[in-house]
């Protein structure tokens, strides 16, 4: 076995490792030890999580002479909510929790983004530490800070900026997903590529199949680029103040997406952003902004790798422009009642914009809208 890959994410005093490599779930007590300064931890997981890698963790904590409650919370994005948030504080402050007493986050996205959360505000702030059993969760929400819960306004819009102590992405736990979630977290690593690394979207188109299929070393090499994208971009913009908004590209148009559908499954956060990073390149080139083959090579590589693309595999909702338009409206980067857009002039060379008029976003919507019902009719 090879020792971990450790990239640092630099922040000062708030400064952690992101550690890369396989069997990091088994061996998590000692690596969690370096960073505790308590010799107990409090758990959080999810009903699916639990089954599969819980009792992994919980030897691993044996073994390194740590002490630990588990919490297991509902699977699925509906557990982002106020409800679950409620309960799982509750739980863990009649379970004893300490301010010194690390919380755990074992899962993907909505237990590290709820777990972070639930760190950020118990007894004014608790350190937590991030074990992401997808690939969305280790190339994305696991790093940078970003915790929260969704509302019925849209996604996301209640949280907290709290960095964890430490993130263990063990890559050998991503076996357990199915296509469909691995596809999920494909889509964020392709952004990487759109943003400001098109040598890397190159690789993509090359390697992505491999990635997908489970060669190990493409899924490293594509894990650690991403992770290295994302670190060097939150140590230069924390709090989302500039350059780290870029990472949201997709985001806008794939969060009301993810509103509109209620969050009930029908389309995974992943396929959103691939939806909202195919409508983002399409909007730019109609504006004149990017070349409409690279918008074309970005719908292209989604495709061929079954990821969607547009509103086809959703034909059997209702899409109205106007309402998906009033969920953007609500986007967390809206200042003064304007959009804040992530837009590219090309392949790994995304902007951030507010000088896109709405009817030209609505105009957008309805010829994809429309295209899909003509391709059903």
């Amino acid at each position: 076995m090879h020792a971990p890959e450790r990239l640092p994410v630099e922040l000062g005093e708030r400064s952690y490792d992101i550690l890369v490599g396989e069997r990091l779930l088994a061996t998590a007590g000692r690596h969690i030890a370096q960073v505790s300064g308590t010799r107990k931890v409090m758990i959080v997981t999810d009903e699916t999580l639990a089954e599969l890698h819980l009792a992994t963790l919980e030897r691993a904590l044996d073994e390194a002479g740590i002490s630990y409650d588990a919490f297991v919370v509902p699977a699925g994005e509906a557990t982002k909510s106020f409800a679950q948030l409620e309960r799982l504080c509750e739980r863990l402050l009649e379970a004893g929790l300490e301010r010194q007493t690390p919380l755990v986050a074992l899962g993907g996205g909505v237990i590290g983004d709820l777990t972070g959360f639930a760190a950020a505000v118990l007894l004014r702030g608790t350190p937590y530490i991030q074990v992401p059993t997808t690939l969305l969760a280790q190339v994305d929400s696991s790093v940078g800070g970003k915790t929260g819960i969704n509302t019925a306004q849209g996604k996301n819009l209640v949280g907290s900026f709290h960095q964890p102590r430490l993130v263990l992405a063990d890559t050998d736990v991503l076996t357990s997903l199915s296509r469909r979630e691995l596809l999920a977290g494909y889509a964020e690593v392709v952004k990487y590529g759109l943003i400001d690394d098109p040598a890397f979207f190159t690789w993509l188109e090359g390697h992505g199949r491999r990635l997908i299929a489970g060669d190990p070393a493409a899924r490293s090499h594509a894990i650690l680029t991403s992770c290295t994208s994302k670190a060097r971009i939150v140590a230069a913009d924390e709090r989302e103040g500039g350059v780290r908004a870029l990472l949201n590209l997709g985001h806008t148009f794939g969060h009301a997406l993810e509103a509109e559908c209620r969050y009930d499954g029908d389309l995974l956060h992943g396929e959103a952003v691939a939806i909202g990073m195919v409508l983002a390149f399409e909007l730019s080139a109609q504006l004149g902004l990017c070349p409409a083959e690279d918008a074309d090579r970005v719908r292209r590589h989604l495709a061929a790798v079954d990821l969607p693309t547009s509103f086809e595999r959703l034909a059997h909702r209702s899409w109205d422009p106007e309402v998906l338009l009033g969920h953007m409206r609500k986007d967390k980067k809206v200042q003064d009642g304007r959009l804040t857009l992530v837009l590219a002039r090309g392949i790994g060379q995304a902007f951030l914009t507010q000088e896109v008029r709405e009817e030209d976003i609505l105009h957008l919507l309805t010829e994809e809208i429309t295209q899909t019902a003509l391709l059903e009719s």
